[in-house]
């Protein structure tokens, strides 16, 4: 085979490890916690539905492709819980690490775009990728509401703490923070959510 399809492949077989890897977030129904491949998969589905509520008008084939490999780097670096802040602390480090290495599996030309497309992600600058981080938080929400909160109050969130997570939401959708809200609001008042102290 040649050598361009040989790492193409050896590319598309390690993102078949993302299967493994589960986040704290549930599925809905009070399902099993969720897969970074399902996350990945229902975000990226999301945000061409839900493109109408951007802020700015988006390339929705990019945004697509940012929410499908933006956590391909938890394959080495694993999940980090967005309410922890000791891992949080070296998360950086570690998804730099595994960026390096698992890119690099692509040929030279496909390592640098799916590079770039990670670090424009990150960044948070374009409004594609600030869309993008609409849907990666918003999309564990509406799985969290929709199971009553159950993850917020396994682990004793409060509100401050999710609206402060969420702020990148409004980044990338006003209208998407305004259900944003509502859900937080309503939450508190069902007493799955600590008011803020």
């Amino acid at each position: 085979m040649e050598d361009r399809i040989t790492k193409q492949l050896a590319f598309a077989l390690e993102l078949d490890k993302e299967k493994n890897v589960f986040r704290q977030t549930h599925l809905s129904g009070h399902g099993r916690n969720e897969n970074d491949a399902e996350h990945a998969w229902h975000m990226a589905v999301m945000a061409y539905l839900l493109k109408e509520y951007a802020n700015e008008p988006v390339d929705i084939a990019r945004v697509m492709i940012m929410c499908l490999i933006h956590d391909v780097v938890e394959i080495d670096a694993g999940d980090t819980y967005a309410y922890d802040a000791e891992a949080l602390a070296t998360q950086k480090a570690r998804e730099d690490a595994a960026k390096e290495r698992i890119f690099a599996l692509l040929p030279e030309d496909q390592q640098k775009e799916f590079t770039a497309l990670f670090d424009e992600f990150e960044a948070n600058e374009t409004p594609e990728a600030k869309f993008a981080h609409s849907m990666d938080n918003f999309q564990p929400l509406i799985l969290n509401n929709s199971n009553g909160g159950g993850d917020w109050k396994e682990h004793g969130v409060d509100a401050a703490t999710v609206y402060g997570r969420q702020s990148k939401t409004k980044d990338g959708s006003e209208f998407l923070f305004e259900v944003t809200d509502q859900i937080i609001r309503d939450n508190i008042r069902k007493g799955s959510l600590r008011a803020s102290e």
